[in-house]
């Protein structure tokens, strides 16, 4: 938990941010991240819909505090989708809210929001809604229930370590739902806090919305959920219709490949952008296993200096609170 929290710290840490903006993906994640334009992103996206995966992309955003940032943000993701369709790409869209707005103004966000679902409906793609922290999950739900009056090709993130999962992904079983574990570090009142626990909760929701859901994204790359969910499934008669695998982009390539071949729907989650930190951060924070993953790829002088600066702030801050 110390390693999850330390990720976290990163993944929030401004300064951090802004560094890694500003030697872009120079400090190692080219990696894990799919280009800075969206000419890179469409190559990427073409060479995975050739191995029969499709893509959900993420304009990658952090700290949107600015209405003309929002808007940046906005047109970006307008153009993603519009690439998708003109370029004929098996891909969907994945966004935050808080890029959009929602830490600005409800009701601005809820515009942006509307009018790249609007122009996804138009062409049949779908949208998903990533959830963020627990301060932001009531207002991402009711963004939803909003624009799924209108349109039905929203879905959204249940993250197992909420207490309040099983009763959402009850509430939305009508929706496609992406399942994963939570990437934020949350108070015990709201939140579980043992792995254990995690775990456990994250196999039964999957459990409940492949029995009793539309269709269901399960995300992870441990090999130990994923053979559960192939067991579970054939057990009990659920068509590949109804689910897919969904891991990150550059991470384990091989299964990717191989759960794809075998006849399983495949999604790889795809992000792009210059402001790629605290993304990766928390990525290494939902599973630190991942750290193994990707060390030889990603890791260099520069990644180290900047995470080695991380660890110092972090360790002293863990030094104050215990001499307070």
């Amino acid at each position: 938990m110390v390693l999850r929290d330390f990720f976290i710290y990163l993944s929030e840490n401004k300064l951090l941010n802004s560094a890694a903006q500003k030697y872009g993906l120079k400090m190692g994640a080219q990696s894990v991240v799919a280009g800075t334009s969206l000419p890179e992103v469409v190559q990427s996206i073409r060479e995975l819909n050739n191995a029969n995966i499709s893509c959900t992309v993420d304009n990658l955003g952090e700290f949107v505090y600015e209405k003309s940032e929002a808007t940046a943000a906005k047109n970006n993701i307008l153009a993603v989708v519009q690439a998708i369709h003109d370029e004929k790409l098996d891909a969907h869209i994945s966004l935050k809210p808080s890029q959009l707005g929602l830490d600005i103004d409800y009701a601005f966000c809820y515009e942006n929001l509307k009018e790249i679902v609007a122009l996804a409906h138009q062409y049949n793609i779908f949208v998903n809604f990533d959830m963020e922290n627990y301060e932001r999950l009531h207002s991402s739900f009711e963004l939803l229930e909003e624009l799924h009056k209108e349109f039905d090709n929203v879905g959204t993130v249940i993250q197992a370590y909420f207490f309040e999962s099983e009763e959402n992904i009850e509430k939305y079983k009508n929706f496609r739902l992406r399942i994963v574990k939570g990437a934020y570090k949350e108070p015990e009142n709201v939140a579980y806090q043992s792995k254990g626990d995690i775990d456990r909760n994250y196999l039964k929701l999957i459990e409940y919305h492949l029995l009793h859901g539309k269709f269901t994204s399960i995300a992870t790359h441990d090999h130990n959920v994923i053979n559960h969910v192939k067991q579970f499934v054939k057990q009990h008669n659920i068509p590949n219709e109804k689910f897919e695998f969904q891991m990150l982009y550059g991470f384990r390539k091989e299964m990717q490949l191989d759960l794809a071949r075998e006849g399983y729907n495949f999604c790889t989650y795809l992000p792009f952008g210059n402001d790629w930190y605290g993304y990766f951060m928390r990525r290494l924070a939902e599973r630190p296993q991942n750290v193994a993953l990707v060390t030889k790829q990603v890791f260099n002088k520069k990644t180290n200096m900047a995470i080695g600066l991380g660890a110092a702030a972090f360790a002293l801050g863990r030094l104050s609170k215990k001499g307070k």
